[in-house]
């Protein structure tokens, strides 16, 4: 059960940076910084937990995103 929860969660985040290739610089560094930070920060909070970690990450993903199209729009490129 755990390795197929993995295993999900691995073709998750393939299909979901995918998509980033559209996304502007400060998108881009925004949603993977938060994903790592949030996975880094979930992590510590509940422990080391797997849940805990994809959750922060995800979290943190959707956060850094929308930072960094504000960033985005304030300075075009």
């Amino acid at each position: 059960m755990l390795k197929s929860f993995i295993a999900l969660c691995a073709v998750a985040g393939v299909v979901g940076l995918s998509g980033c290739s559209g996304m502007g610089r400060g998108e881009t560094v925004g949603t993977v910084g938060g994903a790592a930070a949030g996975g880094v920060i979930g992590s510590a909070v509940t422990g080391g937990s797997t849940l805990g970690t994809l959750g922060g990450a995800a979290i943190g993903g959707a956060v850094g995103h929308e930072v960094g199209v504000q960033h985005d729009r304030k300075n075009p490129r």
